[in-house]
């Protein structure tokens, strides 16, 4: 498969071969780490300066990307994209990896390659996702490793010292995402530390630390006891000052966020309403997929209704009167600095009833809608109306996570997590076994 632009074809990913000329690719940043300098063979004195990165545009096929080069083109390079953006890559050298060696310290891929760019020959474009194939997009919330693959927190902690230095994956929840601290090293390099709380329904606060400005910048983004991350490769160790377990990114780890895949329980609206209101259910979340349709959208309304503001630093939405965060107070207000983000209330609906009043949120809502927010406020009224009725009433895969919440109207708190239009086949292949399901339970 090849994407192709009104410009230029793409070759996928798994096409690549080193007897190519002149390939032109396209992906989203999946991984991405710290510059760093290293004394230069070549010419004593000097360094080189390098950082890597991995691809992905396709479920199955991502690859990872070496540049090379003076300080100031790989410090320039880096800076200009993120994990999350959607890059091209024209003229790339394509080269076997030696696997055993490189997987040693960068991520596992399916690719028997790996891309290499030159200052001189290379070139990097980065765009916004929504001006490529939205396919693109929906790629960070797909795992790079079996979904079902995985430690729980409480698995780790029981297992103890035995685990120390393993590499492994983590499926959990935010807690809470702590400061960056910078320091200085012993040999004056400047260095960084940010620790998250994780927890799960087996262990309630997990420590993973991260040391890198990439990975930092990432989970600056999560929002505390709503985000829920895969993360691929992390180093466990036991950590003998704090007496506890604690996991660490590592330059293999790959984190996805809000990963969809690793939820594959099905509901009826009917069915999650019995679920969620039953007394003996734990107060964790639920999460689940509904094949139904957004039935309420009033994004042409009033945009005041489903944009607010953000604190750029915990994500909660700020006080709208005053326009400051009131949950991370410990933090000077004038640190502090607050952005545009949906915030819309749908209703979704299927053949056995109605959610009312479900978050449709940040960037999950940009996905769903296929536009930025600054994009939104530049449409006129009749244009989103239009956008409205592209999504509205259209049979789609719903992914959800439902927080029980007793000063809630409906008693819980429904989030959307993924919104796309539903394959017909499969929602109804789905609805059917589970209908037959029910009745072989009924008799």
């Amino acid at each position: 498969m090849a994407y192709s632009s009104s410009t230029q074809d793409f070759v996928a990913l798994s096409d690549l071969h080193p007897s190519l000329a002149r390939p032109n690719v396209i992906g989203v940043v999946i991984g991405k780490t710290d510059v760093r300098g290293f004394p230069d063979r070549k010419n004593i004195g000097s360094e080189r300066y390098t950082f890597s990165f991995t691809i992905r545009d396709s479920p199955t096929y991502f690859i990872n990307v070496n540049s090379w080069g003076r300080e100031e083109y790989i410090r320039s390079l880096s800076e200009s994209f993120r994990v999350g953006d959607c890059v091209t890559i024209e003229n790339p050298l394509i080269q076997s990896k030696e696997a055993e060696r490189e997987e040693k310290f960068n991520p596992v891929t399916p690719s028997g390659y790996k891309l290499i760019l030159s200052e001189n020959h290379s070139v990097v474009r980065t765009f916004s996702c929504y001006e490529m194939d939205t396919k693109l997009l929906s790629l960070l919330h797909l795992p790079v490793k079996d979904p079902q693959d995985y430690y729980s927190l409480g698995d780790i902690i029981a297992n103890g010292q035995s685990l120390d230095g393993r590499i492994l994956n983590l499926l959990a929840a935010v807690m809470s995402v702590g400061e960056p601290k910078y320091f200085m090293t012993s040999d004056k390099r400047k260095g960084q530390r940010c620790e998250v709380k994780l927890y799960d329904e087996t262990e309630m606060s997990f420590p993973i630390v991260c040391w890198d400005n990439e990975s930092i910048q990432l989970a600056q983004s999560w929002i505390p006891r709503e985000t829920v991350i895969f993360a691929s490769d992390v180093r466990i160790n036991f950590d003998k000052f704090r007496n506890c377990m604690t996991a660490t990114v590592i330059s293999k780890t790959i984190i996805t966020t809000n990963p969809v895949e690793t939820i594959v329980d099905v509901y009826t609206v009917e069915q999650l309403k019995v679920k969620a209101l039953q007394s003996d259910v734990k107060l964790e979340p639920i999460y689940g997929v509904i094949y139904g349709y957004i039935s309420t959208l009033n994004i042409d309304d009033n945009a005041s209704k489903v944009v607010r503001n953000r604190c750029s630093t915990c994500r909660f939405i700020v006080n709208e009167m005053s326009n400051t965060c009131t949950f991370c107070s410990d933090i000077s207000s004038d640190l502090k600095s607050t952005f545009a983000s949906f915030e819309i209330l749908v209703d979704v609906t299927d053949h056995t009833g109605t959610l009312y009043s479900c978050y449709l949120s940040d960037c999950v809502a940009e996905e769903a809608l296929g536009c930025t927010v600054q994009e939104f406020l530049t449409l006129a009224e009749d244009k989103k109306t239009a956008l409205k009725w592209q999504l509205l009433l259209e049979r789609s895969k719903i992914y959800f996570k439902v927080t029980l919440s007793p000063s809630w109207r409906t008693g819980m708190k429904v989030n959307v997590l993924s919104c796309k239009l539903a394959d017909p086949i499969e929602a109804s292949q789905t609805l059917l076994r589970k209908e037959t399901g029910n009745k072989r339970l009924c008799h």
